[in-house]
């Protein structure tokens, strides 16, 4: 049989071919009326994707330089910070606020788990000035309280600014960040927005940009207030990345085409596809007896899969590639071997999540899983689209398909 490579990674992902044309087409030089009618409206529409009032701030950066960003513009040498750590992103947390100066707190949780809040309410200190954390950890298929975290931080009375990378957890899960009080907001191209690595961006809230005038870490590329500045005159202080721009354009019209032009009610469906689509591996891949490494705070970004006892979690991995070019995840770091991970998030539908269950049936047969048998893993499947899918969206789903709806 051929081979299609499919990924099934949770960055980056598969891209949106929309996208893919608004790039080939990007020929276009960013100090013109045209580059600046773009990159407004995309900072605009950003504006309502991330689902926030706050000025939207876009690098030409990965995630990571929204991350260092919103260290050096909030802190000085020596501030107290306060890190939620419980994977590997987590742990960048860590390294960039001591880059910058900070002393840092941590809370941290197994691999797997999530944050006790009581921990980090008693971790809170008068002097805390930043908390760090993610909405989902990518590295283990966790999702955090972000809610929770911020009504902590309220309930303290600490004047500690709430810092979330939601580089995944944007268009994978629910996020109010002006009703819960969040003062920066993370999201990068790679991800939701199915477009290639290469921009990150940042929901900003008015206390966070009073904190930069008084923050005395060094800043020059990742200054956002000189962003800030110059978006507003339609222009990024330095070269755009002209074609990623153009591509994000495209994938925000996209999402809101999904809801006939209502681009937060888009961003609502987007979310409930990768809830919809994580919740049907979750189902089928305990059904092939296999357990879940995240059971208690699963993310709908990426699931998290432990292999049988005494078995490489490499083995799924090069052989859904080495089959049927399917690229999943193994574990990172320490957890290489340990865990898989299936991702949800972005350009993945109910045909994708089906076609990937079956080829881990065929998998787990030639690695001769216990109980094995074939269906398992696809009823389960099926048995949550139809419980979650109201009939009306069923019908939409299996006509989108090209399948005939039943009378």
């Amino acid at each position: 049989m051929i081979r299609k490579t499919r990924l099934f990674t949770p960055g980056p992902t598969p891209l949106l071919p929309a996208a893919q044309f608004a790039m080939a087409a990007a020929d276009i030089h960013h100090r013109t009326p045209e580059f600046r009618a773009l990159y407004t409206k995309v900072l605009r529409d950003l504006k309502t994707f991330v689902g926030t009032k706050n000025d939207v701030i876009l690098l030409a950066s990965s995630g990571t330089g929204a991350m260092e960003a919103s260290v050096s513009n909030l802190t000085s040498p020596g501030d107290r910070v306060l890190v939620l750590t419980a994977g590997k992103f987590g742990e960048r947390w860590v390294s960039l606020a001591k880059a910058f100066g900070c002393d840092v707190d941590v809370v941290s949780a197994p691999y797997g788990q999530t944050f006790d809040l009581e921990e980090v309410r008693k971790a809170l200190k008068i002097e805390t000035r930043a908390v760090y954390m993610q909405s989902t950890e990518t590295s283990t298929a966790v999702r955090h309280n972000v809610q929770g975290v911020a009504e902590v931080i309220k309930q303290s009375g600490r004047d500690a600014v709430l810092v979330v990378d939601a580089i995944t957890g944007l268009g994978t899960t629910h996020i109010d960040m002006d009703a819960w009080g969040v003062d920066v907001l993370i999201g990068g191209s790679q991800k939701s927005v199915m477009i290639p690595p290469g921009l990150s961006y940042l929901a900003v809230s008015d206390r966070a940009w009073d904190l930069m005038e008084i923050s005395l870490n060094p800043r020059y590329y990742f200054d956002l207030r000189k962003e800030r500045k110059n978006a507003a005159k339609g222009e990024s202080a330095y070269t755009p990345a002209v074609a990623l721009i153009a591509a994000l354009g495209a994938a925000l019209d996209y999402i809101a085409g999904q809801a006939d032009g209502d681009l937060a009610a888009g961003r609502a469906k987007l979310v409930e596809n990768a809830e919809t689509c994580a919740a049907m591996t979750r189902a089928a891949v305990e059904a092939l007896g296999l357990k879940l490494f995240a059971p208690g705070s699963p993310a709908s970004a990426a699931t998290a899969v432990l292999p049988p006892a005494g078995m490489d979690s490499g083995a799924f991995v090069k052989e859904l590639k080495t089959r049927f070019a399917a690229v999943i995840t193994n574990g990172q770091g320490e957890m290489k071997g340990q865990i898989f991970r299936i991702a949800h998030l972005g350009y993945f539908d109910y045909m994708d999540t089906i076609a990937l269950i079956g080829a881990l049936e065929q998998v787990a047969h030639s690695l001769k899983l216990p109980g094995f048998a074939f269906g398992k893993a696809l009823i389960a499947a099926q048995n949550v689209f139809a419980n979650r899918a109201p009939d009306e969206a069923a019908r939409k789903e299996l006509a989108l398909a090209g399948a005939a709806p039943s009378r």
